[in-house]
């Protein structure tokens, strides 16, 4: 019901106002009583046995295996510095997540493994363990060394197979002593069935089903143990593409999937002393980033 003002007896007008009444509500009938009262005896039978649901999987896979989204449980995604501000504010101010997977990704020259090895020197720097896996056998110790690394705390690994490469990773990720470690790079992760074949042996799809395999494994002890896994990966072209990019990845599509962060990195320039050329300007796209807005 809605009350209009206007004036008084005396003929002063104040100001129109408006008075807006509720309407009386009716009494519940027996029926609707007994409806609402159902209603809500079984609301709390749903949440009795959502209770007695988390306790069984807490108790079966242990605590913090399954939690509300806005729960206290839920802490902040550490992370570790790219040693770039750009970058680092790129990537959502915070640089790469721990637990999670990483790929850099770009050209030759244009600065993978020596972006990889800045993220290891500052993940040294707070106290941590780095692991670097040689794949290409192409590790600079001395230029590791200038970037900060500290070569005494880093564990190198020169495998001889994709298969064996994979596994020392599994293993340095389940012993949850390892904070960071870089794999360079996935296209020299060759199956042992490739090198133990001839020259010129069609293996289709070896590699891609390789790290397919290794990701569905790698993904859950990685993020149980913080660790950064960052895959450095090389550039192909695809052949007879007529629009869009040519360019594309080695070792298949899990690795774009199984990736929280994926860095495009390429050089544009060099940086310049006089003549003589001192350093390289790059440019780096974040392609893909699940734990910030782009």
């Amino acid at each position: 019901m809605i009350e209009e003002k206007r004036g008084d007896s005396a003929g002063r007008i104040p100001p129109k106002t408006i008075v807006a009444t509720k309407p009386d509500s009716k009494p519940l009938t027996k029926v609707d009583a007994k409806l609402e009262a159902k209603a809500e005896e079984a609301k709390k039978g749903k949440i009795a046995a959502l209770d007695r649901a988390l306790a069984t999987i807490e108790k079966a896979y242990g605590k913090g295996s399954i939690m509300k989204l806005d729960g206290d449980a839920l802490l902040p995604i550490p992370s570790v510095s790219t040693g770039a501000l750009s970058l680092d504010l790129a990537l959502g101010g915070r640089g790469l997540p721990r637990g999670r997977v990483v790929e850099i990704y770009g050209p030759e020259s244009s600065g993978k493994t020596t972006l990889a090895l800045t993220v290891i020197a500052n993940a040294q720097k707070s106290g941590g363990v780095a692991a670097f896996i040689d794949a290409e056998h192409a590790l600079d110790p001395s230029w590791a060394k200038r970037l900060g690394v500290s070569l005494d705390q880093m564990l190198v690994s020169q495998p001889d197979t994709g298969e064996q490469a994979l596994e020392i990773c599994e293993m340095l990720v389940r012993s949850n002593a390892v904070d960071i470690i870089v794999i360079d790079s996935v296209a020299a992760l060759i199956p042992k069935a490739e090198i133990e074949g001839e020259m010129g042996d069609a293996q289709m799809g070896l590699q891609a089903r390789l790290m397919s395999q290794a990701l569905r494994k790698l993904t859950g002890a990685i993020a149980k143990s913080e660790c950064i896994v960052i895959f450095i990966n090389q550039l192909r072209d695809k052949i007879g593409v007529m629009f869009g990019s040519p360019e594309t990845t080695t070792g298949g599509k899990a690795l774009k999937f199984y990736a929280t962060v994926r860095i495009d990195i390429r050089r544009i320039g060099a940086i310049k002393d006089g003549d003589k050329n001192i350093g390289n300007r790059v440019r780096a796209k974040v392609v893909k980033n699940k734990v910030a807005p782009p």
